[in-house]
């Protein structure tokens, strides 16, 4: 069009150099300026302009196809040459054992019948082995933990799960359907809460709901109320109708943790779920996750709380340089690696030396738990580790109460060791990363 405007001027130009100009005159002189034909391929025409409009649409939607299919992905990933993942190492816990034969022995019938199954899936970078032969079959009414510190390959897991990458080595299942064959599908029954929010800055809430609500194949009649009640659950109603950059980062958690459980799906990923959240909001999204959970739906679950994950999951795995160094449930794994337990004092205050008052509190302790370990010793409180788990809780509760009557004890604590000192436990064969 630009071009059309210039040729018109210069045409304007040319017409006052012609004495008594006139239409027929100019066109006379100058063709050009008579050709009225819009769709010509000349230069004063448009086709050209629309040839080029055309094919670079096409070009852009064929780019776009072959992103969203994997084409490229499939051809190089039959040319390449990967290594076979390597064979379950001697050293593998009972646990996770036990889990890869029987997800090896389920039959089509039973893989249908949970709603996220993982048979040895790996993935790799390259040569470089990013995450190894994990075997897991979540049933419909779980939540299950994935725990492990950087680099120990629990993204690449997740971008596996909800296909942003390939598997590899290996297969996985939601409700019986296949992630490598019918990806399409999967998302259908899938909701992802990412890491970092990927919301749209200039859409409120509301406007944000109704959009994924659409995609979900919601009735549009259904959806005003749906989002309403979402975004009461998750305790952000009275912000719905603000734009999304204006949210706090526990609201913009809560919104994307709303458009994850849109639609009702059989499998909900929830990675880092209650990040930048107060302690009233974070046990609020708990109760809306249990809720959830307890309607059949499966939930994955990444979290750095050891408190959140002990409250949430019926399982859960430690990831270790790419593999699952146990698995179970909380209570399972802290039974199963507790190096016993821990015994916090407290004494009372009184105007006597409380150094004094320590020295015959580590007396008696090390007369009665000769194993106890002292790990701190503060003020007026001293904590002990006891890492005989043989003892029993009755005799343990016993000489502590004796021990009150006797000393200046204000009040003690004495419990199994945490899920943290397990996972940390874990976490010290991961190898560094660059």
């Amino acid at each position: 069009m630009n071009i059309a405007v210039a040729t018109a001027q210069v045409c304007d130009t040319q017409c006052q150099l012609i004495a008594n100009c006139t239409p027929e005159l100019l066109c006379a002189a100058f063709p050009q300026c008579c050709n009225t034909e819009v769709f010509t391929f000349e230069r004063t025409g448009i086709s050209r302009n629309l040839m080029y409009l055309f094919v670079v649409g096409l070009v852009s939607f064929l780019a776009l196809l072959f992103i969203e299919y994997r084409v490229l992905d499939r051809v190089f990933r039959r040319k390449s040459k990967l290594a076979a993942p390597p064979t379950d190492s001697d050293d593998i816990d009972s646990d996770v054992r036990a889990e890869k034969a029987r997800v090896r022995t389920l039959t089509e019938a039973e893989i249908a019948a949970n709603n996220l199954v993982l048979r040895d899936v790996t993935k790799y970078y390259g040569k470089f082995l990013a995450v190894n032969q994990l075997s897991l079959a979540i049933e419909h009414s779980q939540c299950f933990g994935l725990l492990g510190v950087n680099g120990a390959g629990k993204t690449s897991t997740f971008k596996m799960m909800t296909g942003d990458e390939n598997i590899s080595f290996g297969e996985a299942w939601v409700n019986g359907i296949s992630l490598k064959s019918n990806m399409n599908e999967v998302h259908r029954r899938i909701g992802y809460c990412p890491q970092f929010d990927a919301l749209i800055d200039d859409l409120t809430g509301r406007e944000t709901l109704r959009i994924f609500a659409l995609l979900r194949g919601i009735p549009r009649a259904d959806i005003p109320a749906l989002s309403l009640r979402l975004a009461e659950e998750l305790n952000f109603g009275k912000h719905i109708d603000k734009q999304t950059k204006a949210y706090s980062g526990g609201n913009k958690r809560k919104l994307s943790t709303a458009l994850a459980l849109m639609g009702n799906p059989a499998v909900v990923y929830l990675d880092e779920p209650t990040t930048g959240m107060d302690p009233g909001a974070r046990r609020q999204l708990w109760d809306v996750v249990c809720k959830e959970r307890t309607a059949g739906k499966a939930i994955v679950l990444t979290s750095h709380s050891m408190e959140e994950c002990e409250a949430l999951c019926t399982r859960l795995a430690i990831m270790v340089n790419g593999e699952f160094k146990c698995l179970g449930s909380t209570q399972h794994l802290k039974n199963k690696f507790s190096n016993g337990y821990f015994l916090m004092i407290k004494l009372k205050r009184t105007e006597g030396s409380s150094m004094d008052r320590i020295e015959g509190v580590k007396r008696y302790i090390e007369e009665r738990f000769p194993e106890a370990e002292l790990k701190e010793a503060y003020l007026e409180s001293v904590t002990y580790q006891i890492p005989s788990a043989n003892t029993r809780w009755s005799t343990m509760f016993g000489l502590m109460e004796e021990a009150k009557k006797v000393l200046d004890i204000e009040d003690y604590a004495l419990g199994q060791t945490s899920l943290e000192q397990v996972f940390l436990f874990f976490t010290k064969f991961q190898r560094e990363t660059d």
